[in-house]
């Protein structure tokens, strides 16, 4: 789930870096046309999710000076078994009712060769801010004509311990869950001015 918004984050960066973006303008996410996604390891097998409700603007100048926000609501949770789900959201481990939102506010972009680039900037998840730094490619060029773009978001897998993701002592100890959260992004996004 850690890793799901940690893509979330990467995706907005990818916008901001591209290299022949115009200057004052602003692409929206488009959620039908993007995913935002996590895979974690249990013994010998891997569960994968994804967020289905999301959004998040990226605010293009200069590479150097661009912006990205992005949000997840935690409770669009997906892992393909009801059950999981509704024990992810409850007060065990997500808690939605008080930490609904996982969010990403950018710092500062790097400009890296001509299709790609850094992000760093804070992600809050469960009442925890952490630096991460999101990895874009550009897969879908910006131009002055173009009104799309498309973007691939990674970065190094999340500890869920970071951010107090942990279920009771007695179920970590046996359930064989991995602390790392792969995420896996693709963010579509939209010219809006």
């Amino acid at each position: 789930m850690k890793r799901l918004i940690r893509l979330t984050s990467i995706t907005l960066v990818f916008f901001a870096l591209s290299s022949a973006a115009v200057a004052n303008e602003t692409y929206k996410f488009d959620q039908s046309h993007s995913m935002i996604g996590f895979e974690v390891h249990q013994f010998f097998a891997a569960t994968t999710g994804r967020f289905t409700k999301f959004d998040g603007k990226i605010d293009l100048e200069q590479p150097d000076k661009s912006s990205v926000v992005a949000r997840i609501d935690v409770r669009s949770i997906d892992t393909g078994i009801a059950k999981r789900d509704n024990h992810l959201r409850s007060p065990e481990f997500f808690n939605v009712e008080k930490f609904p939102k996982i969010n990403f506010k950018s710092r500062s972009v790097k400009r890296i060769g001509q299709q790609g680039g850094d992000i760093l900037g804070d992600l809050t998840m469960h009442g925890v801010t952490k630096p991460i730094t999101l990895h874009v490619k550009l897969v879908g060029s910006i131009s002055n004509e173009a009104k799309q773009t498309r973007w691939v978001v990674t970065t190094e897998p999340l500890k869920r311990r970071e951010f107090n993701l942990m279920f009771s002592p007695g179920a970590e100890a046996v359930s064989g869950i991995s602390q790392d959260v792969t995420i896996n992004i693709e963010i579509e996004a939209t010219r809006t001015q």
